[in-house]
């Protein structure tokens, strides 16, 4: 069992925490946690085996400071719905940890603003819907995403090369639960052509970011990045080419630290117990 709980810190959190465990016969498994001094906030994410969790989420909250966020046993295979446009790579990975169950979640469809990646869908016999985003408005190509997710319920959306600007009309729906992998070490190169960026600039390293979308673009709270060194031999293509290993490893992850409610947001800024 996962308990995950976000609050203000004040003193004896841990001794009070455990005490509620040890009444419930629960063994901690292992435990880490984390204080922002700053801002004053307590993260800690507990494994427990053993014992009876019926009215541990209410005990806790008793001895907690008011508003703190508790969540016992949290969904332990999430559903996700992957969005795409035309590359591969992280569809690929995804579908491969999928087919072998060892994504951490179950893919309920593929969703693509091109046909391109329906023949690969259909190999793991997965779902795909064809949503072209040359629609009369942007608000009904958002519609049109926004039925057929709806049918399935998603937990997280991941944007795995997904190439399309959301609106926040669209975000909001999905409040700190859509996934991007962003193709550079953010906040260096956002938007468009981001290795074309690098080649011109000439940097010695590049990398990718895997981010909780928000409304400003790529600016959402990261959750895991990775970089590599390129020198002056590279080409822009080669460069294309580094880059879409880093994201797909990046993004797998992303997905596996989410998933395992390893994750915590705040502000714009994430605490993750790798």
């Amino acid at each position: 069992m996962i308990i995950v709980i976000q609050c203000k810190d004040q003193v004896g959190l841990v001794g009070s925490i455990s005490t509620i465990l040890a009444k419930h016969q629960l063994n901690i498994v292992s435990m880490r946690e984390h204080v922002d001094k700053a801002e004053n906030i307590f993260f800690v994410r507990l494994q427990v085996e053993d014992g009876d969790d019926t009215g541990l989420e209410a005990t806790l909250k008793e001895v907690l400071p008011e508003g703190a966020t508790i969540s016992v046993n949290p969904i332990p295979h999430k559903k996700v719905v992957v969005l795409v446009t035309k590359e591969y790579h992280c569809l690929a990975d995804i579908l491969i940890r999928n087919f072998f169950n060892t994504l951490g979640a179950s893919v309920q469809c593929v969703i693509g603003n091109h046909a391109t990646l329906q023949d690969i869908c259909q190999r793991f016999d997965m779902p795909f819907y064809h949503i072209p985003h040359e629609q009369p408005s942007k608000a009904e190509f958002e519609q049109k995403l926004t039925d057929v997710i709806d049918q399935y319920s998603p937990d997280y959306l991941v944007l795995a090369k997904f190439m399309r600007i959301l609106s926040p009309g669209f975000v909001t729906k999905f409040p700190m639960r859509v996934i991007n992998i962003h193709h550079s070490f953010l906040p260096a190169f956002i938007g468009a052509n981001p290795y074309r960026q690098a080649f011109e600039r000439g940097v010695k390293l590049i990398g990718a970011t895997a981010h909780f979308v928000s409304n400003e673009l790529d600016e959402g709270p990261i959750i895991a990045q990775q970089i590599i060194p390129v020198n002056h031999s590279f080409t822009a293509t080669d460069m294309v080419k580094a880059g879409q290993e880093i994201e797909s490893s990046v993004l797998a992850n992303a997905l596996k630290l989410v998933f395992e409610d390893r994750v915590f947001v705040y502000g714009n800024k994430t605490v993750v117990f790798s």
